[in-house]
């Protein structure tokens, strides 16, 4: 499987729990600041909008999802 590039404002889900920051496996997130090479400052919020928690996380422990297919050649 290729590991795509991440950028600002990608949606992604995390692929490991959190419990210390509320975040559960597949939690769906919003890349809101890149911090370093593979590093990722994720905004975790309710279905209404409200920040759960917002943390820093590496590239490998995010999948970042589609709304529509996508493809590339």
């Amino acid at each position: 499987m290729k590991k795509e590039d991440l950028k600002l404002l990608d949606t992604v889900a995390v692929l490991k729990d959190v419990p210390e920051k509320k975040v559960v496996f597949g939690q769906v997130g919003t890349i809101v600041e890149k911090l370093a090479d593979g590093v990722f400052e994720v905004e975790f919020a309710d279905k209404f909008g409200e920040t759960i928690a917002e943390f820093a996380v590496s590239q490998q422990d995010l999948m970042r999802l589609h709304y529509e297919m996508e493809f590339t050649e």
